[in-house]
């Protein structure tokens, strides 16, 4: 059954400051809604559950990618097509931009945004695993003021998150320094786009003297929530490329494993799939 819109009520504040003022003042009572392309499908569903929402879209506050010497900050309201079409996204941070061209249809990148897609907190959402790989940080805004913590430290169990409820992720900032890094995405699903993932692997890794110096790996679909597979790095750095690297990074990966069973695909497939994965980029290195 469909949801009754006549339920609902829609505030669309033109300020920031007037977002966070409501939320300060009724932190339970109404529900931050960016592109709505998430909570509209709960709508027609019939089971989206808060019945009052404040608007975010188009808060110029929110919807901005600002270049600076060291660092690019995207604002939490910008849309996958805006970080898709971005010059400098596509040229040094090709993986978050392949992850913004296969989330949903176009119509999905012209309305979702980056923030939406992180604070919704889906296990298997697609940007999460590039900006766990990239180490990025995020802001959270409030009346009290803003705060700053690692992409990986958000996260704290399945649809739980650090952000409070008079907060709103403001953005997220990616450091530049990524010279010489070699870097990979790869999502693993029923069609190449407009599907959930069954696992999603995003990687860069950069080589010393025929070593590996540093890894990062972000994950979808292995753990209750989007996660740095952090045991799995640690057992590659200092080492080489070879075939008993590659056999005990697949060892690594089935044992911090923790996927699940649902109707997309099961457990034992996903942790398999993403053994393979890693594999396949470590062979590139």
């Amino acid at each position: 059954m469909r949801s009754n819109v006549s339920q609902y009520e829609l505030i669309a504040p033109n300020s920031l400051d007037a977002v966070l003022q409501i939320l300060a003042d009724s932190p339970d009572h109404y529900t931050p809604i960016a592109g709505g392309t998430e909570l509209m499908v709960a709508l027609g569903a019939g089971r989206l559950q808060p019945k009052k929402f404040v608007s975010l879209w188009n808060l110029e506050e929110l919807r901005f990618i600002e270049v600076a010497s060291d660092a690019i900050i995207i604002g939490a309201g910008s849309t996958f097509t805006d970080i898709r079409k971005h010059p400098v996204i596509a040229d040094e941070f090709s993986i978050l931009a392949q992850a913004a061209s296969w989330t949903g249809s176009i119509a999905n990148q012209n309305r979702g945004t980056l923030g939406g897609n992180i604070v919704n907190a889906s296990p298997a959402a697609d940007s999460p695993p590039a900006l766990l790989a990239y180490a990025a940080d995020v802001t959270l805004v409030s009346t009290r003021g803003a705060r700053t913590l690692p992409y990986r430290d958000f996260h704290l169990a399945y649809k739980e998150t650090e952000l409070e409820p008079d907060e709103l992720l403001h953005s997220i900032t990616i450091s530049r320094n990524l010279k010489g890094y070699k870097t990979y995405i790869r999502k693993v699903g029923p069609r190449y786009a407009q599907a959930i993932s069954k696992v999603a692997i995003a990687a860069i890794a950069r080589m010393k003297n025929g070593h590996i110096e540093n890894i990062r790996i972000g994950a979808a679909s292995l753990r209750e929530f989007p996660a740095r597979l952090t045991a799995t790095e640690k057992s590659l750095i200092g080492k080489t490329v070879s075939a008993e690297t590659i056999a005990a990074a697949r060892a690594a990966v089935l044992a911090e494993a923790r996927p699940i069973d649902d109707i997309r695909s099961t457990a034992k497939y996903r942790a398999t799939v993403a053994a393979n994965l890693l594999e396949e980029f470590l062979r590139t290195l």
